[in-house]
């Protein structure tokens, strides 16, 4: 327990850490633009890929539920459309992001501090927190709500496709379903929960990977163990955000 809140304390201090005046703005600028199109461009194919497949198998699944005839074939739609903005897109792609963006965040940093290069850049008078840490924090706020808007996006559409390859449901019907009684404050719901995820996928990774020691082995212990902290605070945060916000 105690070793829980030293490295909760020490992540706290890191966060605190990254707020200081840039040395140089355009460098940190550079930096942050790099941590966008690194994060959101190396990212974008597997969300495209996930999001498609995850609407197609959302409407299989729902219309091989829905056996009463009483049922309008439109409601459809509407699950998909609900479980898709509320659920699949903002937990499910960003689970997956863990993954993807945590470990190379997490193993970026551990390599620059195994081979010595952050202790240099230290030394250089640079404010490594600020430099190294802060940009793929907020990289990751601003990128990752846009990846899952597109995973929405996505995977309505690929649930669309399913119906109307399949024969399931009409384009039309689908059409009519995904505008019946649609609440906006969902949107608002996964976009929160979008931008807490981001930070905790950033953050927790950049934390393990900034202060990892000893070599090759611990950069890739360092790198399993974001990840996996970082799924179960996604779930965690999910649950609380659905109890407080819902």
């Amino acid at each position: 327990m105690m070793k829980l809140f030293t490295e909760f304390g020490r992540f706290l201090l890191m966060l605190r850490g990254m707020f200081s005046k840039p040395e140089n703005s355009k460098m940190y600028w550079k930096e942050f633009m790099h941590q966008c199109s690194d994060i959101g461009i190396g990212s974008l194919g597997i969300v495209v890929i996930i999001s498609v497949f995850m609407g197609a198998v959302s409407t299989l699944q729902t219309a091989y539920q829905l056996v009463s005839p009483f049922i309008p074939l439109s409601t459809i739609a509407q699950i998909v459309r609900d479980t898709v903005i509320l659920e699949f897109s903002p937990t499910l792609v960003c689970i997956v992001l863990a993954g993807v963006v945590g470990s190379k965040i997490a193993s970026e940093l551990g390599n620059m501090r195994v081979s010595e290069q952050i202790d240099a850049l230290e030394i250089m008078g640079i404010n490594t927190k600020t430099y190294l840490v802060m940009p793929k924090i907020l990289a990751a706020l601003v990128v990752i709500p846009m990846l899952v808007v597109i995973s929405a996006v996505l995977g309505i559409w690929g649930g669309r496709l399913a119906g109307t390859l399949t024969g399931i449901l009409s384009g039309a019907a689908f059409d009519k379903g995904l505008h019946q009684f649609f609440k906006p404050y969902n949107v608002f719901f996964a976009l929160a929960k979008a931008y807490t995820f981001a930070f905790i996928i950033s953050s927790i990774p950049a934390y393990y990977g900034y202060y990892v020691q000893g070599g090759a082995l611990e950069i890739g212990r360092a790198s399993t163990k974001s990840v996996v902290v970082s799924c179960v605070l996604v779930l965690f945060a999910d649950y609380v955000l659905a109890a407080i916000l819902l």
